[in-house]
């Protein structure tokens, strides 16, 4: 008796991620450790000086990282209520933070108490940063204002309150020292010049604004809200130049990378997104276990931190180098050792001994072995299998109607048993690669089951979405072939007149010729 042969399942090909130099550049981090904070992280600020360490803020704290600690190397907790937005100066010798009350507070990265405190906010402050002059502050509060703070006086420069809204993030220009942006929950950035009595320009997100980011150059204004990034042109009065919709929830933060040329996005989708800032497509993705509210990248690119709604703060190191280098100068195997007993020519009076490989079959071909033909077909029809691997089930379908048991394996079956069947060959008859076994299954399914129609409500209604499915292809294949139709008869009218421009060229140099023998 023949040995059984298992189930040659057919290869289709699929098209892989396309793997580009972002893809093996973001690929490029260590596996990321995860730190447990006392509360939601809603802002992570790297130090613009070395050694680039990094403040979270999250619940009533201020927690200061060092690149490769994994505890906290100062704490400021100061604060009676919630702590929001601590951000450095760009000579990371001060850190600002604003609070739940309403105030906000100055510390020296060398000590503990804060050094200024401005009262003036009647509501939570939740943006607050330092501009260029490194000599002012600006802060955005939920009692819709933006102020001005001096901070060797400690005394309020001015305060617009020209949003309806909570003010819920800000940045500063790095190029003018009287110039920052405010974006607020009444849908509007508004770009403020300390020189001036009130916003020197406001620009129309639409949804409510969660974060704004001013590029280096301070042409380019980007802004985050509900699901779209857009890009502004600040040196053309806020002209939209891109609208970005890659995310499925709301957008929480931007950032920049060292260079500029890259744009990150988190969102409450729990995705990284990292787009070129020259075509502005995705070029690569990060996915987290819960949804992002701030993001972090160092000034080095050499770590990128993610803060989320759980608490807990994710980060990432970019692999040394130098790692690299040393694992390629480990000595290799000699030649040889691969080339050994290559060409070996066997003696006449060799014995050759082939060992028998040992095929282990699976589940639903130890059941085709025993011709159970309806357990072989229930076991494809598993969610692992009819879900990720379709091509299995539909194999073992080709297989029973080879075999001229497709039709015992389909009868017989409950309510449950019909509607998955119905379900999967609704789902997979439009893909070509199985279209032809799974109208055969159709149409024995239609026919096995044409006399209980009318008794079960699910078993109708899948009837009516695959009559539907079917419905829309053919519609689709019909509307194809007219195309082609009509590409076929633009075709042949090019090909005509082509061939009439050469005959006449043709005509026309014949004519000449004889014209000149004349002449001669």
């Amino acid at each position: 008796m023949a040995s059984y042969k298992p189930v040659v399942v057919p290869a289709v090909p699929r098209l892989g991620e396309k793997v580009t130099q972002d893809t093996l550049y973001w690929q490029g981090y260590k596996t990321p450790v995860q730190i447990k904070e006392f509360g939601a992280v809603n802002k992570i600020d790297f130090s613009p000086v070395p050694p680039y360490n990094y403040a979270v803020t999250a619940s009533s704290r201020i927690h200061i990282y060092g690149r490769y600690s994994q505890e906290p190397i100062k704490t400021f907790s100061r604060f009676k209520d919630a702590a929001y937005c601590a951000t450095y100066r760009d000579d990371g010798q001060l850190l600002v933070a604003g609070s739940e009350e309403g105030s906000i507070r100055l510390f020296d990265i060398s000590g503990k108490a804060p050094l200024r405190q401005f009262d003036g906010h009647t509501k939570a402050v939740h943006v607050v940063g330092f501009l260029a002059d490194k000599y002012r502050i600006f802060s955005g509060g939920d009692d819709y204002s933006s102020n001005l703070w001096d901070i060797p006086s400690a005394a309020e420069i001015v305060s617009y309150t020209e949003h309806t809204d909570y003010v819920r993030c800000g940045c500063a220009s790095k190029l003018n020292g009287d110039v920052f942006i405010t974006g607020s929950y009444d849908h509007t950035v508004k770009v403020f010049d300390a020189r001036a009595k009130s916003s020197v320009m406001t620009i129309e997100h639409g949804h409510p604004v969660e974060s704004v980011l001013l590029f280096p150059s301070g042409g380019l204004l980007v802004s985050a809200g509900g699901r779209y990034v857009k890009v502004w042109d600040v040196l053309k009065g806020g002209q939209l130049l891109v609208s970005l919709k890659n995310h499925h929830k709301t957008v929480t933060c931007l950032c920049l990378n060292s260079s500029g040329q890259r744009l990150l996005s988190g969102s409450l989708d729990r995705h990284v997104k990292i787009y070129s800032t020259t075509s502005y497509k995705v070029v690569h993705s990060f996915n987290y276990a819960t949804s992002i509210l701030s993001l972090a990248l160092s000034p080095e690119d050499e770590t990128i931190v993610v803060g989320m709604t759980n608490g807990v703060l994710n980060v990432k190191h970019r692999k040394p180098e130098e790692s690299k280098e040393k694992s390629q100068k480990k000595r290799q195997p000699a030649y040889r050792t691969y080339v050994k007993g290559r060409n070996y020519m066997p003696k006449q009076e060799d014995f050759f001994v082939s060992k028998p490989g040992k095929c282990v079959l699976r589940k639903y071909d130890k059941l085709l072995k025993g011709f159970q033909s309806s357990k072989a077909l229930d076991a494809v029809l598993e969610p692992h299998i009819r879900l990720y691997t379709p091509e299995v089930t539909v194999a073992v379908m080709q297989e029973l109607n080879r075999r001229g048991t497709l039709r015992s394996a389909l009868a017989g079956r409950d309510e449950k048993q019909i509607s998955l069947l119905l379900t999967f060959v609704t789902r997979r008859v439009i893909e070509p690669r199985f279209t032809p076994i799974l109208v055969t299954v159709a149409d024995m399914i239609t026919d096995i089951y044409q006399p209980v129609l009318g008794q079960s409500a699910v078993v109708d209604k899948q009837f009516l979405r695959l009559q539907e499915a079917i419905g829309r292809e053919i519609d689709y294949q019909e509307e194809l072939l007219e195309v082609l139709g009509m590409m076929d008869a633009l075709f042949a009218t090019l090909t005509k007149k082509k061939a009439t421009y050469l005959e006449e060229n043709k005509s026309n140099g014949l004519t000449k010729t004889l014209d000149q023998d004349t002449c001669n």
